[in-house]
């Protein structure tokens, strides 16, 4: 059989995974082989930063190439408009055949679960936001699934949602969208290349959602403690003090180290369960006689602060928890198999990154979009700074947006991160913030905002800089559930 000259692509996208979360990344309480595998045999950014740290923006700056103000999604349930064209769209006019399975989430769920996005490029499209919710709409390919597996388990699930814990294997979301890729890969015709997108849901909380033995994975005596410092209760900045009292998993306060420590368990065991569904994918890969000429691409969309300065889950703050995510290339005969690089990198690179390994010149990927990285590149050196943008984007745990609203934004670069909280009328007397320096203070306790006015005006300086270079921002419309269509973050 004659060899393609444009290579499969795979996908394998985590949600809410931190990047310190993996034995390649340094951690040594849970074990990771396949992903450290698949680290061993590419190459692996050790400073990849997310446009946003909520879902929503953060996965349409992924397939658009974009940065958030440009696609215009800016908050959890905003709408991605219908004139962008997600890189799956260009692959199938290339001649890919492309597949879904599991999480998109470029627009809010309210929309996803009733319509698809009119240049999402996917041929196949299971899709499933996540396991408990919008069972009932005929998108979703992770019910269709579970109804024909055990329909008992399913109405349980219908029924429970949430509340329905530690998931077996053989039912779970998880298991579900590796079984489908699988199967993808087994029957895809060779004499054409794929693009296959597997999402995950997990490490995202619920955290008790995870089959019970992979608890046992978890050695809890090595768990590391939580990074806090006595300058952080309370936070003097508006924004992350409304996250501490008013997030959506409720008052940080109201937690105790027990909960702390089995929302960790849960956690990390849902990281092992990703890291064996993985391996799952590699090894048909392999089998299939597909590893060489498969592009393979591993990335999560954000972190989770666990704990960690007082905080949980995601939201209006920056730290690296949140912020910084695994980003791991396999691209056999292009990348230089255990390479580590400290560039600074986005997910949104990785839209010119497919597009160039499938032969899109680069001029033209340039002109869609400018800012967008190719991975793979040889001599990959990076940005110059990194950005990411909070705009109004999470929700409080009302279900709704914080009131006030909340405005944000990180800029990073080589060495110094600084987070810019925007003030807004009448409530805030200034603007505020926080800067580091992420070479001596990797763990973000010393805050030089006041000690170091030079590096500020700086960083200060390139934010604007960015800013201006966009072009003028767009706001998506959006679609905010319903109170009878919220559910509850906290179980």
């Amino acid at each position: 059989m004659e060899k393609l000259t444009q290579p499969n692509i795979l996908i394998c996208m985590t949600d809410q995974q931190r990047w310190d979360s993996l034995g390649c990344y340094g951690i040594d309480f849970i074990k990771t082989p396949h992903l450290d595998r698949l680290a061993s045999e590419g190459r692996t950014f050790d400073n990849c930063y997310v446009n946003n740290p909520i879902c929503t923006p953060s996965r349409a700056s992924l397939f658009t190439g974009k940065h958030v103000p440009e696609h215009g999604v800016l908050r959890l349930h905003d709408i991605l408009p219908d004139e962008e064209k997600l890189f799956p769209w260009h692959l199938k006019n290339l001649g890919y055949t492309t597949a879904l399975f599991g999480k998109l989430h470029v627009s809010g769920r309210i929309e996803e679960e009733k319509r698809r996005h009119p240049h999402d490029g996917f041929d196949i499209y299971e899709w499933c936001m996540e396991a408990s919710i919008s069972l009932d709409s005929p998108l979703n390919g992770y019910a269709a699934w579970l109804k024909e597996k055990d329909i008992d388990v399913f109405n349980a699930l219908k029924e429970q949602g949430r509340k329905l814990k530690h998931i077996p294997r053989e039912y779970h979301f998880t298991q579900w969208a590796a079984e489908r890729t699988c199967s993808f890969i087994e029957q895809h015709d060779q004499d054409s290349p794929f693009f296959c997108m597997m999402s995950l849901f997990d490490p995202h909380n619920p955290y008790d959602d995870v089959p019970s033995e992979y608890l046992e994975r978890v050695d809890t005596s090595q768990l590391p403690p939580r990074r806090i410092h006595p300058s952080e209760d309370p936070f003097t900045i508006r924004g992350i003090r409304q996250e501490q009292v008013d997030g959506y998993l409720g008052e940080v306060s109201g937690f105790t180290e027990e909960d702390f420590t089995a929302m960790k368990e849960g956690y990390y065991a849902s990281v092992c369960l990703i890291d064996d569904a993985v391996g799952q994918v590699l090894d048909t890969l392999e089998r299939k006689g597909m590893k060489d000429n498969t592009l393979v691409i591993f990335v999560s969309d954000h972190g989770d602060m666990l704990g960690d300065h007082n905080l949980v889950v995601k939201g209006a703050y920056f730290y690296d928890a949140c912020t910084k995510v695994p980003c791991i290339l396999r691209y056999p005969g292009n990348v230089v198999p255990g390479e580590r690089s400290d560039a600074l990198v986005q997910p949104h690179d990785i839209a010119s990154t497919v597009l160039k390994a499938a032969g899109v010149e680069e001029k033209e990927i340039t002109s869609l979009m400018p800012d967008s990285l190719d991975l793979c590149s040889a001599d990959i050196k990076g940005h110059e700074t990194v950005v990411c943008a909070y705009r109004e984007t999470g929700i409080a745990k009302t279900g709704r947006y914080f009131t006030p609203s909340i405005n944000a934004t990180m800029i990073r670069d080589e060495r110094y991160k600084l987070n810019v909280y925007h003030s807004e009328k009448g409530v805030d007397d200034a603007m505020s913030g926080q800067l580091f320096d992420m070479i001596s203070d990797p763990g973000e306790t010393d805050d030089l905002w006041e000690k170091n006015p030079e590096e500020r005006a700086d960083l200060l300086g390139k934010l604007l800089e960015w800013n201006m270079n966009l072009d003028t921002p767009r706001k998506a419309r959006s679609a905010v559930p319903e109170f009878d269509q919220l559910f509850d973050n906290r179980l």
